[in-house]
């Protein structure tokens, strides 16, 4: 195929897989995205490898998985060494520009400590060139909205306090204090469109990274009151909390930790400072409403950047990809936010525009083999006819794009997620264990769900009969040679994916260097 001309790079951060209509939501409609799907490649099997969203983005943004990159959690370093999709961009004359952030926290050997660069976590990706802030100080929207006549709050997030005059209502329902017109969703579009406008057709690399529906649970009128929570679907869970977490040891001491937590809710509604055990399921259903609404609006205001591409006559010329760092549970398993190992917290949305003559065979296709984030990173760099770095672990879906099934394809997902705090040590001192051993990871296919953890039991889930994972079959003698097999696979996906860096040098009269076959019957 030929290369692209430009690459929009989008992310909805915390968007769930399955909150579009396309994907047969019960209650939200998506009417702009769906009609994207129709012109576009939906991956309606996708997942990220990792949460939350510093590692869930270091896995994104370089190809590779948890295990090798060891971006463990929000704050962990991004060691150097990995090269990434902007680094990689650059090689071939794009100057790959961010509109929000990365949240890829920088490699501390070798610079002082004091360097402000150290001072957030939410650092920029190496090779990206920022034109527009949205960090958590909001500064930037924060002067665009003082421009405009709103009354600062001292506190940062405090703009997304609730509306007052709505108490007769879950607090969640209340719009935001700013206009649809004003919200920091709008303010980065806003970016983006007068970027597109400057660049006057010039080729470019836009990486453009939305806040919502990521929490604050808040959304401005009218996407506040876009869906009645009456409509909104229970939670699937257990009986109870105390239910939900017999289980398994970690999920016990989550659960006991989350439900007496005030501070996480307080981060899904701001002001609201309440146990998680304090909600109510009316609450909750509002809350889920919310989100849907949020979606609407970052939906709505990715599709002005639609526009303006067709507007221009570029629209055919650009590699556009639609995707999420990572989901939410909202609600499920009595837990909100993205966490563990249920699929709620890692299966997302991926949909892919190829322009190319070569690709229009895949358009208005919906793809059900497993894919991951770690294949976006080699997807677009095939697309823009770049090779593709050793260190990736993931696939290019450049034959899916054309419409073609690929053979040998995984038919797994594998997620990888670490729980271990090495600053308050929760876990490590309720549950007995060391930092290194707060880790975990998931291979699930179709049919079974394994989930390893380095020192506490497994779990085994038969995803035919228990679809929303309520019941582990670990111990069961009737599920033993199913999940032997599980495990071997993983065993087996991980020594495949170890670091292969210098695999491939051969040191002989002289050091060369050997060909790399891995996507030679993909490319």
């Amino acid at each position: 195929m030929s290369a692209v001309k430009n690459v929009l790079f989008v992310t909805f951060d915390q968007w769930r897989w399955d909150c579009l209509s396309a994907m047969d939501h019960p209650v939200l409609r998506t009417p702009n995205l769906d009609a994207f799907c129709q012109d576009a490649t939906h991956f309606a099997n996708h997942w990220s490898v990792t949460c939350p969203c510093g590692p869930g983005r270091s896995a994104l943004l370089t190809g590779t998985y948890q295990h090798k990159n060891r971006a463990l959690r929000n704050g962990t370093p991004l060691d150097r060494r990995f090269t990434n999709v902007a680094l990689e961009a650059r090689k071939l004359n794009f100057d790959p520009v961010l509109f929000g952030y990365t949240d890829i926290s920088p490699d501390p050997r070798g610079a002082d400590h004091r360097d402000p660069v150290f001072n957030s976590y939410e650092g920029v990706l190496p090779g990206m060139t920022r034109l527009c802030r949205l960090d958590e100080d909001f500064g930037p929207w924060f002067a665009d909205l003082k421009k405009k006549g709103y009354t600062l709050p001292q506190r940062p997030w405090d703009i997304f306090r609730p509306s007052e005059g709505y108490e007769d209502k879950p607090a969640s329902f209340a719009p935001a204090r700013f206009k649809a017109e004003d919200s920091n969703t709008a303010f980065l579009t806003n970016a983006v469109l007068d970027y597109l406008d400057a660049r006057q057709g010039k080729p470019f690399f836009a990486h453009v990274t939305y806040i919502s529906p990521h929490p604050p649970f808040i959304a401005p009128a009218p996407y506040n009151a876009r869906y009645d929570a009456d409509a909104v679907p229970m939670p699937n869970r257990a009986v109870s909390p105390e239910k939900e977490g017999d289980v398994h040891p970690w999920l016990k001491h989550h659960l006991a930790t989350y439900d007496t937590n005030s501070a996480l809710v307080e981060k899904m509604v701001v002001g609201q400072k309440t146990a998680a055990t304090a909600l109510s399921d009316a609450e909750k259903r509002q809350l889920r409403a919310t989100y849907y609404g949020m979606i609407n609006e970052v939906e709505d205001n990715f599709t002005r950047i639609l526009d303006r591409l067709k507007e221009s006559g570029e629209y055919d010329q650009t590699l556009i990809v639609l995707t999420s760092d990572h989901g939410e549970q909202s609600g499920d398993h009595w837990l909100f936010s993205k966490t563990g190992f249920f699929d709620e917290s890692y299966r997302v949305p991926l949909i892919i525009r190829d322009p190319r003559p070569e690709a229009k065979a895949g358009r208005g296709r919906k793809v059900q083999a497993f894919t991951e984030s770690v294949d976006v990173t080699p997807t677009i760099l095939h697309a823009l006819g770049a090779p593709i770095p050793r260190q990736v672990d993931g696939k290019p879906l450049s034959s899916w794009l054309a419409g073609q099934t690929p053979e040998n394809w995984r038919t797994e997902a594998h997620i990888e997620f670490d729980f271990g705090d090495p600053v308050a040590r929760t876990a490590e001192q309720a549950l007995g264990l060391r930092t290194d051993e707060c880790s975990l990871t998931v291979i699930r296919s179709d049919r079974y769900k394994y989930v390893h953890f380095a020192a506490l039991p497994p779990l085994f889930y038969d995803l035919q009969e228990d679809p929303y994972q309520l019941v582990n079959r670990a111990a069961d003698p009737a599920y033993q040679a199913a999940m032997l097999d599980m495990a071997q696979r993983l065993i087996t996906w991980r020594m495949q994916t170890e670091d292969r860096d210098l695999s491939y040098f051969h040191i002989e009269n002289g050091a060369y260097e050997l060909p790399d076959d891995r996507y030679a019957d993909l490319l």
